[in-house]
């Protein structure tokens, strides 16, 4: 007869026993841990003890670097969430405040990181004086600058086409407003916020050499990683350790993408808008290891247990709390004439401003030669934008409808959208140089790296969040060729690609400042163009002209985007929003 010994470990502990998959997962985040600490002691150090270690080309220091300057990025990342989805909802939610924080967010996203280095940097030291802090949180808030405004861009345009099927059914359901932000509008917003994210990662590495190695004038501060790295090895014209950034910053994109958006885009396809079950959904193998951990997922229970509560919980904020009770139409419509008025007195008083302090040292006809250098600038924006256009969104297309080849070109896209211009000065000032060629041309095609990864990435994510469904109907009806493109997938990414465009165009301009303008050792090659024009007035720390520039560049984008993006994101809304 066969006894059956109870078990030697009851099974109540036997959960919180950890098995081989919390063996591989433990130590991937006491690592984690380790360097949060580690970067944590070495932003309270003293000021001083970044000129008493200079930059070091030595590639044993790489690990170092690529560390602290991945962990800077991951900061701004958290920071430019928490930015997208407050700003985003404020935009989406409020009529009156639309039309501030719209427009607001061309002006922010037009502005060049320099415009913001050059005044930010002097307030962080200031606000942790003697402390490395202070230039850190210079430095997160540059990458921040770089990270947030296309995360907003598309947050909002999520929000304003949620479809109108699914409002009705959160209200039948009573979903307060609370409920419903975190139920309906972020899930379905999670798919394309997660590629600009990825978008937004690739496009901190694009300054990243302007948010370590940051010189305003007389002020000059260095902190290590991977850009200050790459700003001495262009000092110093040394190939050697260019070719070592180049091979370090291969390794950190490909390891935040296996650890951080490979995981994340797995994840979010469970949120994908439609009836039917993705044919080959995206694979995560650090996502599977979660799931199969005992003790991680103990731990972790506590957490999500308290995320749940909070998106669960019925917080009521009604609109019309925030109505005045005796609001009518004409009241409404005197409420709506008051903010105008207000928001066109704000505007006019904070122009007289820059006017009065520019208008010392600018003269008039210094306005007029910037806004000739403006309208070079916006001629390479276009151009370069609408190739871009034309390469990527088929591209964008096929890589979207097949998840299998998105997971393999995932990497490639986001190393090549993170491959900063800079590691091109040597072969564009070289060559322009020694062909005597013309830099107005040649010095063009760095734009590119700001302009074509925006639009690639927001396609595959509309591509990628388009339903299945719909794709299976045009398929049964025969719906082929240009018929295919024309009446089913250039109308359901049309809103993506709006998104990428308009952000496309920022990260244009804020390309022109390291484009128009290069240099290699003590050579210098500068096109003609507004983003030389500001690259050069920043290196002398000349504020009124700074200001000039700035403001001219601000002016361009919102035209333009007023002109020509918004009736096209509005046309978007309106007639191919799905319902």
């Amino acid at each position: 007869m066969r006894i059956a010994l109870p078990p030697f470990i009851h099974d109540s502990a036997r959960r919180l026993t950890p098995n081989r998959w919390d063996v591989i997962a433990f130590p991937l985040i006491l690592c984690t841990i380790a360097l949060i600490s580690t970067e944590y002691h070495q932003t309270m150090a003293p000021l001083s003890a970044l000129k008493a270690e200079p930059i070091s080309l030595d590639p044993t220091r790489l690990p170092e670097y690529a560390m602290r300057t991945t962990l800077r990025m991951l900061a701004a990342m958290i920071a430019s969430i928490v930015f997208a989805l407050s700003y985003g909802t404020l935009a989406a939610k409020s009529r009156r405040a639309e039309k501030v924080l719209v427009p607001m967010l061309d002006i922010l996203q037009s502005v060049p990181v320099l415009g913001y280095i050059s005044f930010t940097v002097t307030f962080f030291l200031a606000l942790f004086p003697g402390r490395v802090l202070g230039a850190e949180c210079a430095a997160v808030f540059a990458i921040f600058t770089s990270q947030a405004w296309n995360m907003a861009f598309s947050f909002y345009q999520s929000m304003r086409t949620v479809p109108h099927d699914l409002g009705e059914v959160s209200r039948s359901f009573h979903l307060t407003g609370w409920q419903k932000f975190w139920k309906l509008e972020v899930p379905f917003a999670l798919p394309g916020l997660i590629w600009n994210m990825m978008m937004s990662m690739s496009g901190g590495w694009f300054f990243v050499v302007a948010s370590e190695a940051i010189t305003v004038g007389n002020n000059t501060v260095t902190l290590p990683g991977m850009g200050s790295y790459l700003a001495e090895a262009i000092t110093h014209q040394n190939l050697s350790a260019i070719g070592w950034v180049i091979v370090s910053m291969t390794l950190v994109i490909l390891a935040y993408d296996q650890l951080l958006f490979r995981p994340l885009v797995a994840w979010a396809d469970k949120f994908r808008l439609e009836d039917t079950a993705s044919q080959s959904a995206p694979q995560s193998w650090l996502l599977d290891l979660v799931r199969r951990t005992r003790l991680l997922q103990q731990l972790l229970a506590p957490v999500t247990a308290l995320v749940l509560a909070v998106t669960r919980h019925p917080l009521r904020l009604e609109r019309r709390s925030l109505a005045l009770p005796f609001e009518n139409k004409v009241t409404t419509n005197g409420v709506d004439w008051l903010w105008n008025a207000l928001v066109v007195a704000g505007t006019a008083y904070l122009m007289w401003r820059v006017i009065s302090y520019a208008s010392s040292t600018v003269t008039l006809a210094e306005v007029g030669h910037v806004l000739l250098l403006g309208l070079i600038t916006l001629f390479r924006v276009l151009l370069l934008i609408l190739l871009a256009s034309v390469v990527w969104v088929p591209l964008g297309v096929m890589i979207g409808l097949r998840p299998k080849l998105a997971e393999k070109i995932q990497p490639l896209a986001q190393f090549l959208a993170a491959f900063p211009a800079n590691l091109l000065f040597p072969i564009f000032v070289i060559g322009i140089v020694r062909f005597n060629a013309n830099p107005d041309i040649w010095l063009s095609p760095l734009i590119v790296l700001g302009t074509q990864w925006y639009i690639l990435f927001n396609v595959i994510a509309g591509t990628t969040a388009y339903p299945n469904d719909f794709r299976e109907v045009a398929a049964n009806f025969h719906i082929r060729g240009w018929q295919w493109w024309k009446k089913v997938m250039l109308p359901g990414i049309f809103p993506y690609y709006v998104t990428g465009a308009i952000t496309a165009s920022g990260g244009a301009w804020n390309a022109s400042i390291v484009s128009e303008a290069v240099s290699w050792g003590k050579t210098h090659v500068d096109a003609h163009g507004l983003g030389a024009y500001i690259a050069r007035t920043t290196a002398s720390g000349d504020f009124p002209h700074i200001i000039l520039g700035i403001t001219v560049m601000s002016l361009f984008v919102v035209l333009f985007n007023r002109l020509l993006w918004r009736p096209m994101y509005a046309y978007a809304e309106n007639r191919l929003r799905l319902h």
